[in-house]
């Protein structure tokens, strides 16, 4: 049994959820990850990569000038050679987004399982008709996950089977973080106090919150990692004590992360953050840093009412809930609670509940971490 997911991110663009979740379902099966087009060549190919977690990487190569129903027929084509190649017969789609339904109605799928990890027609530059799209996923799919517990309140009516999925956390990855580590150089001779933030910049970043802190603390300095997408990167905040750094690998966060004094999450309320469930909270916590953020309804409930991040509603008040991390020195009792917290959450956890999900709706007997699974898998 194989799995072809469709995404609208690219496998090696920031490392998130759909990794985390993909390259340990590719440890039971096989696994295909189709990214959108790339429109530079005048003979159709499909492009195909190996990744280092065993995931096949699938990209397809078009030319610009082809209508919408030429791209899809096109790529349905192409998918389909591949499929018969590689003998892929019996198959679960697994869709991130909604768009990819044009070049997938011919195949048939015996599971479709749709992991709607944002409220993607909220983002800029929202295709026209994804909410159209969407609608007719959900009456296609099976299973619907969800990436956060807001985004399933807003959805659970609208499919018998759906479940939220909270972002979860490689604890031993970050826990790193909280022993000595090399200070990587391009931050190195940053002075403390360090802010830090790591993670795509967009529309979603409050820019003239930013702006507006590091104004009034001239004395901090704040550290963003990360690609700039979807804004232009002139508007953001230049100041003497603000540091874009770039985009960092996932393997290198956790020595950014050890060197600051505080994360941060500095998002926008508005609709492109209405529903989100960032990664990076118990990803900071895991990596014992104190956690300042704006009020997202799924940082709020459940880190902000355990007392685990501070919630800031204006800049005085994120100035303040800095403040109050920065004089706190003895952390021990904070991060018992950390730990306490994060203990049964880890993407593992994570994917063997949507294992149990998926074997239930194939009436496959279900299975726990302490048994194997009773499907054989290619």
């Amino acid at each position: 049994m194989d799995i072809i997911c469709f995404s609208h991110l690219r496998w090696n663009f920031v490392y998130q959820r759909p990794q985390h979740i993909l390259s340990r379902l590719a440890n039971q099966f096989r696994l295909f990850f189709v990214e959108e087009p790339i429109f530079d060549t005048d003979t159709a190919f499909l492009d195909n990569t190996i990744s280092r977690e065993g995931v096949w990487i699938l990209v397809p190569h078009l030319a610009a000038e082809m209508d919408d129903a030429a791209r899809s027929e096109t790529i349905h084509q192409l998918l389909q050679r591949f499929f018969n190649y590689f003998e892929i017969t019996e198959y679960i789609f697994w869709y991130y987004t909604p768009m990819a339904l044009p070049i997938t109605n011919a195949f048939s799928p015996i599971l479709v399982i749709y992991d709607c990890m944002d409220e993607l027609s909220a983002f800029k530059n929202a295709p026209a008709d994804l909410q159209q799209k969407e609608k007719e996923l959900l009456a296609t799919a099976d299973i619907v996950f969800t990436g956060g517990q807001s985004l399933y309140e807003a959805k659970k009516d609208l499919h018998p089977c759906i479940f939220p999925f909270p972002s979860s956390i490689d604890k031993k990855h970050f826990k790193k973080s909280r022993t000595p580590l090399t200070d990587p150089e391009d931050q190195s001779s940053i002075p403390h106090p360090r802010i830090g933030f790591f993670g795509v910049i967009d529309e979603r970043l409050d820019i003239t919150l930013l702006k507006t802190i590091a104004e009034k603390k001239p004395d901090w300095n704040f550290i963003l990692l990360g690609p700039t997408v979807k804004i232009d990167p002139s508007s953001l905040p230049t100041l003497p004590n603000i540091y874009y750094l770039g985009a960092k690998e996932y393997k290198e966060l956790p020595h950014y992360l050890a060197g600051w004094d505080v994360a941060m999450m500095p998002f926008a309320i508005n609709e492109s953050t209405k529903y989100i469930s960032p990664t990076k909270t118990p990803e900071y916590l895991a990596g014992g840093k104190p956690v300042v953020s704006t009020p997202i309804q799924d940082v709020v409930n459940p880190y902000g009412l355990n007392g685990l991040v501070y919630i800031a509603r204006n800049a005085d008040e994120f100035i303040n809930g800095i403040e109050e991390e920065l004089m706190i020195l003895d952390k021990e009792k904070w991060l018992t609670a950390v730990d306490k917290f994060l203990e049964k959450s880890s993407w593992e956890d994570t994917v063997e509940e949507m294992l149990y999900i998926i074997n239930t709706k194939l009436e496959v007997t279900p299975f726990t971490s302490s048994q194997k699974p009773k499907i054989k898998y290619v």
